[in-house]
């Protein structure tokens, strides 16, 4: 393939990536767009342009029945450095900048800006903006020349450099070495080992004619390789019409060669046991793995989603469920949030008794006003020796 092939490759990527391109309208209240992506991609390329990182900063669903959601620049809100290396901070601060868009969606799907902040409190950079997170990206093609040199045993530092050549330079790719490295480890989960998939296919198969109500999807990639799995037995599916008001969500690492993430769905029956009601293997942990894993366990489970929804504070699973399950309601879970107590508070003087009474409020208290009581003495006592401490 010559250079000027490559170019016209990547051109036609960069074409199918840019959903809607930004034509040099500044975002306006009262501009109207058919869904929440396109104007999620609308704002995207309208940052790139200008020459700043941006990220979905809220989004709810009214009581009304409408969507509402805000778009804004990636250094809104207070930013907190929480780097050990003093060498190495942070390049990205915030810096509570109030560039944003406010929309809001209707019950027919279109969406319509009610609001918008241009002014930054920081400088734009426009020639910088392919270095933001929110712009990197991979086309097909980078992909595709990605995979087939690692296959052929080519280390990921001289397969960047040979797209690096290609390109006429690192000024024209919109992705780093970095960026490289992490798809060549996703892909490396993906790749099971000869007949794997098809073992996987024949138990689910075989299951299935055991028991109709077995349930399993497989999901694919773009190569028609094996991405996800999903499945969950008649027993599960049947304990969930009953014990399915509120569930927990965890991802843990198996330890196969494949290292993908083990994904249980879990709820609690009458005799307080855990019970499992559906389960998958995973080849990521980003917001578009988890939406479709949510999206088919509510198929599975004819569309009942449930009241509530335990999960870790990972983001990625946070933007899912307001997808999925809009109506649900989220809860952290309290062993997560315990396990980080000697990570927070470990080095105060006063931790042991933090300690002992943390864990008086959180496990001793009988009600909801007896935690707030005991939380509210608590924070009194220690607040300016933990600020200050």
């Amino acid at each position: 393939m010559t250079r000027k092939q490559v170019k016209e490759v990547k051109k036609n990527d960069d074409i199918l990536d840019k959903k809607l391109p930004y034509d040099g309208e500044n975002p306006r209240a009262g501009m109207t767009f058919s869904s929440e992506d396109e104007a999620t991609d609308y704002y995207m390329n309208y940052a790139r342009c200008m020459g700043f990182g941006f990220r979905k900063i809220s989004s709810k669903n009214g009581d009304d029945g409408k969507r509402y959601f805000t778009l804004g620049c990636s250094r809104a809100r207070k930013y907190v450095s929480n780097s050990k290396n003093l060498l190495k901070p942070n390049p990205i601060t915030k810096t509570q900048c109030k560039a944003r868009l406010n929309a809001c969606m209707s019950l027919e799907g279109t969406v319509t800006i009610s609001s918008v902040i241009l002014e930054h409190n920081h400088e734009l950079s426009p020639t910088k903006a392919r270095y933001f997170r929110c712009n990197k990206n991979l086309g097909p093609y980078m992909k595709r020349r990605l995979e087939l040199n690692d296959q052929a045993g080519i280390n990921v530092s001289r397969n960047f450099r040979s797209l690096v050549v290609e390109a006429d330079g690192y000024e024209n790719l919109s992705f780093g070495e970095r960026d490289c490295r992490n798809y060549i480890d996703k892909v490396r989960r993906l790749r099971l080992g000869t007949g794997d998939a098809d073992a996987i296919q024949n138990y689910f198969v075989r299951m299935q004619k055991q028991n109709s109500q077995f349930y399993y999807v497989m999901d694919l990639d773009d190569e028609s390789r094996l991405q996800n799995v999903f499945w969950a037995d008649a027993r599960s599916r049947a304990a969930y019409e009953y014990f399915g008001e509120v569930i927990t969500f965890d991802t843990t690492y198996l330890t196969n060669k494949y290292d993908m993430p083990f994904a249980p769905f879990v709820g609690v029956n009458h005799h307080g046991q855990s019970i499992l009601l559906g389960c998958a293997l995973l080849s990521n942990e980003d917001t578009e793995t988890f939406t479709w894993l949510f999206k088919t366990w509510l198929e599975c489970m004819q569309g009942r989603a449930p009241n509530a929804i335990i999960t870790d504070q990972d983001r990625a699973m946070k933007n899912s469920i307001e997808v999925v399950f809009p109506k649900a309601r989220h809860r952290w879970c309290l062993w997560h949030i315990m396990k980080k107590v000697p990570e927070k508070l470990g080095r105060h003087s006063d931790y042991e008794s933090i300690k002992t009474l943390l864990h008086d409020i959180v496990y001793d208290s009988w009600s909801k006003s007896d935690f707030v009581e005991k939380w509210e003495k608590m924070v009194g006592y220690y607040d300016f020796k933990i600020m200050n401490g």
